[in-house]
């Protein structure tokens, strides 16, 4: 092929080949690059003036997207200017965005690889240590954040999620409009909160807030209390839902101890049976709570209370709400359920909060997708060091709703 040819193909805007090398053993392919006699433009890399003179030139080699099965490795001519205010410095080319000697397409192409695979999987893939990738990773997703716009914060959600023994948790804000995470913060104290509330937000930012849905930890309620008044706190019916399964399991624990032999054996191993909604339950396992309601009225009772409670947030209307809640705590009369009866007081302790979704219909399952996403993300690379790195991954995946690449050992 002649060098017009190795132009086309390289693909490279305002250069051109003039060598090329071709190892057929080795499967290499080596392209040295200059700019076309028209391509004179010089920007500095420091400010982005634009020059007319060079101050003098040098060879860089960077690898490339392979050519077929050939390993492609271009040696570009650069320019270095002299530039009244940064001094002497490499001028600026598109398709090498920084020092690393990878072109941009080639980090592009390792970024993607990134987004449905592990670091292992696409550092064999292409050659390159783990090391390598993941900072190829990061400054490609540095830039895909710094190129889109940003969406205003209206409905924020705050979360946390347990990271281990030695990390312990890990505080998630979110925009609940567009499902991505905003900020992670170490802890779950009410200083983590306020570090982002004070540092991150502006104060217009924080007087948009309309919403926020969060759970009954109290450090951040008092912090969102502080620092936007304004917004409506709304707790999170996951949360809530799950404690009324807590209860339940309470309930159970106790007849378990309480009951002998026959009933006894029929109470264990009921765990998971309780905590599954009823509309899921295929139906074996539906016969078999039946078994288990026909001998012990309070589990069945237990039961029947959290799947009513359910349906506490298909109202929109506070006055209803508020009536079915009640209605709720007077079936509690006589039943000597003391777990759901320490439900129901959490309940109107935080009553504020659970009428407030009537007013504001917030989508809470975003929330729980969310902490899935970096759940996921965590299990794929075995935990992050870098929050930064992390946020910007947990961005992507929810910016782009990338599924991850299932790999199963062979047998």
């Amino acid at each position: 092929m002649r060098e017009t040819d190795w132009t086309r193909v390289l693909g490279w805007p305002g250069y051109r080949v003039y060598r090329h090398e071709i190892e057929e053993q080795a499967k290499t392919l080596k392209l040295w690059v200059r700019r076309k006699r028209g391509n004179r433009k010089l920007v500095c890399s420091g400010c982005g003036r634009k020059l007319a003179d060079a101050y003098d030139s040098y060879e860089r080699e960077v690898r490339d997207l392979p050519c077929f099965e050939f390993r492609t490795t271009v040696v570009v001519e650069l320019y270095r200017v002299h530039c009244p205010d940064c001094g002497v410095r490499t001028e600026k080319v598109p398709q090498l965005p920084s020092k690393a000697p990878f072109s941009k397409r080639f980090e592009e192409a390792v970024g993607l690889a990134c987004e449905s695979a592990a670091v292992r999987r696409v550092a064999r893939q292409f050659g390159l240590s783990g090391s390598t990738v993941r900072a190829i990773d990061l400054r490609y997703l540095k830039r895909w954040a710094e190129g889109r716009r940003k969406p205003a914060l209206r409905q924020m959600g705050v979360d946390e999620i347990y990271l281990g023994k030695k990390q312990k948790f890990l505080t998630v804000v979110s925009n609940l409009e567009t499902g991505e995470p905003l900020w992670f913060g170490r802890e779950r104290k009410k200083e983590t909160l306020d570090e982002f509330l004070e540092k991150q937000l502006s104060a217009f930012q924080r007087s948009a807030i309309g919403a926020a849905c969060v759970d009954m930890h109290e450090p951040y309620r008092l912090s969102l209390e502080q620092w936007v008044p304004q917004c409506r706190l709304i707790y999170d019916k996951f949360h809530v839902m799950k404690h009324a399964n807590e209860a339940v399991a309470e309930v159970r624990r106790a007849e378990f101890f309480r009951k002998g032999g026959a009933a006894r054996e029929l109470i264990k191993g009921k765990h998971w049976l309780l905590l599954t909604r009823w509309v899921h339950l295929n139906r074996n396992k539906k016969r078999q709570l039946n078994e288990l309601f026909a001998l012990n009225r309070r589990v069945m009772k237990a039961y029947l209370l959290k799947e009513s409670l359910d349906r506490l947030w298909n109202y929109t209307y506070e006055g209803a709400m508020l009536r079915y809640l009640q209605s709720w705590i007077d079936q509690l009369r006589w039943q000597r359920l003391k777990p759901m009866e320490k439900l129901a007081r959490m309940l109107l302790n935080h009553l504020e909060g659970i009428l407030n979704y009537c007013k504001i219909k917030v989508p809470m399952g975003v929330v729980e997708a969310v902490n899935a996403n970096i759940k996921a993300l965590l299990r794929r690379g075995r935990g992050y060091r870098d929050l930064d790195y992390l946020l910007l991954k947990a961005q992507r995946l929810a910016a782009t709703k990338t599924q991850f690449v299932a790999f199963q050992k062979a047998a």
